[in-house]
């Protein structure tokens, strides 16, 4: 369990603070107070994440928490959409509410760090102009593994967020907020033990086999996990969180009869929260990628979602021209919610969830990004503090088996083996919904048989 070497220049977003988490549990708990009711199923041609190529001539183009109850229709569609949409900004208001002194909303009513703003790769005479506008320089960040420099300036005192970042696009039209992201799904119910020694029977990985993780905080001490090598990163000590630590059992977690995707590959996690209630910034979320890239990580799950951030999608953009693959979850606003990032942006592998019965999840996010379909609800994940397993769901879920089983194809990062790595994937995808790829489905379904179902577990 030891942490990824990272220069101090890597190290420079602040202190976390270490309030509970219930400001961000509320996230969750408010998509299952609104939601209380929930649509379908079916080899098809594949296309690749925009920037892979597409080696299918035929193949065809697009033209884009927790639910209760039975899923199997949706008769108030709108209806359940506007209030997925009431229920995330229900969550940030809280999320303000409990945090006024570091978090606030952009103009769009998404979550921020309180009077900061991010630049990349700035001139000396930018950052001079910004200093005489008012500007202060509040941190400096090396990225090293993207050959980047991101810089936090903080807004002029009196100045509202948005007259700051009009005033700063004049000088530099790249430099955005700082967003904050948040996960993508939830623990959903009891937990259960399984007694049996670890080994599952799955493929299991080589000594340099390994897989990333930008999350929030592992518990390595998981039974799942204990025999993982974990390296950590992001925090100046352990903060085990219930989603990283269900999110990593299924990635890499093995304990049978449960096994993640990749069981037994080395694990890079960078923990972008650090129990801070303003963590999972956009700065963070870079220097994680950094440090993935510096270690040449092949494949790294995110599964967190929040609005399109001018450093993110460069940081993403640099990556994936490296041949890495990012696998990212496309969130739980529902069908209606406009698309979420980083698994909107060119060449991320965006993932939705399916329930038992091949439906797609009634929360998960639609459109022209969506890639694939893996697991998303009624699968037994790794429980936080524990020696067993709960129910989870939520395309967070889903992520990680398909980030797990690029991983099995992809050593190396590489544009020509990514893309590779992506067509073999796909040509195991059960075509779903329409014929060919679709907004909700993407290619398909993979993964279906690495569901561990809690109601099976003793």
């Amino acid at each position: 369990m030891n942490r990824v070497p990272s220069p101090p220049a890597e190290q420079a977003v602040p202190p976390r603070h270490h309030p509970s988490r219930l400001a961000r549990g509320a996230v969750l708990a408010t998509l299952v107070a609104l939601l209380s009711s929930g649509a379908q199923a079916a080899g098809r041609p594949l296309g690749l994440p925009h920037g892979l190529g597409n080696p299918f001539p035929g193949s065809q183009g697009l033209d884009q928490g927790r639910a209760l109850g039975r899923l199997d229709e949706l008769p108030a569609q709108a209806q359940t959409a506007q209030q997925l949409a009431q229920a995330r900004k229900q969550a940030v208001d809280e999320l303000v509410r409990r945090n006024p002194a570091v978090i606030d909303r952009d103009p769009a009513g998404a979550p921020i760090r309180r009077g900061e703003l991010v630049v990349l790769d700035p001139s000396a005479a930018l950052l001079d102009a910004a200093a005489s506008a008012g500007f202060l320089r509040l941190r400096r960040t090396t990225l090293t593994g993207l050959g980047l420099t991101a810089v936090v300036l903080g807004i002029p005192a009196g100045m509202p967020g948005a007259a700051g970042l009009e005033a700063l696009r004049r000088l530099d039209p790249d430099a955005d907020f700082n967003h904050l992201y948040q996960h993508a799904g939830g623990i959903t119910g009891p937990r259960a033990d399984l007694a049996a020694a670890p080994g599952s029977g799955a493929p299991s990985a080589g000594a340099e086999a390994r897989v990333g993780l930008i999350d929030s905080g592992v518990d390595g001490e998981h039974p799942a996990l204990r025999d993982i090598h974990l390296r950590r990163s992001g925090c100046d000590q352990p903060h085990p969180s219930a989603h990283g630590t269900a999110v990593a059992s299924l990635l890499v977690g093995r304990l049978a009869p449960f096994a993640g995707a990749a069981p037994g590959y080395q694990l890079f996690a960078a923990d972008v929260y650090c129990d801070d209630p303003a963590g999972g910034s956009a700065e963070a979320v870079v220097v994680a990628l950094s440090g993935m890239a510096r270690e040449r990580v092949p494949v790294i799950n995110l599964s967190l979602v929040g609005p399109p951030n001018r450093l993110l999608e460069h940081a993403v953009a640099a990556l994936v021209a490296r041949g890495h693959l990012l696998v990212a979850a496309v969130g739980n606003d529902g069908p209606a919610a406009p698309p979420l990032y980083p698994a909107a942006y060119p060449g991320v592998v965006a993932v939705t969830g399916v329930d038992p019965h091949r439906h797609v999840l009634p929360e998960a996010g639609r459109g022209p990004h969506v890639q694939f379909a893996a697991p998303g609800s009624q699968l037994a994940a790794a429980a936080q503090g524990t020696r067993g397993f709960r129910p989870v769901r939520g395309t967070s879920f889903a992520a990680p088996l398909v980030a797990g089983l690029l991983a099995r194809r992809l050593a190396q990062p590489d544009p020509r083996l990514a893309a590779a790595a992506v067509q073999a994937l796909g040509a195991t995808a059960r075509d779903l919904g329409e014929p060919g790829r679709d907004p909700v489905f993407g290619y398909g379904l993979v993964g279906e048989g690495l569901r561990s179902d809690a109601d099976d577990l003793p």
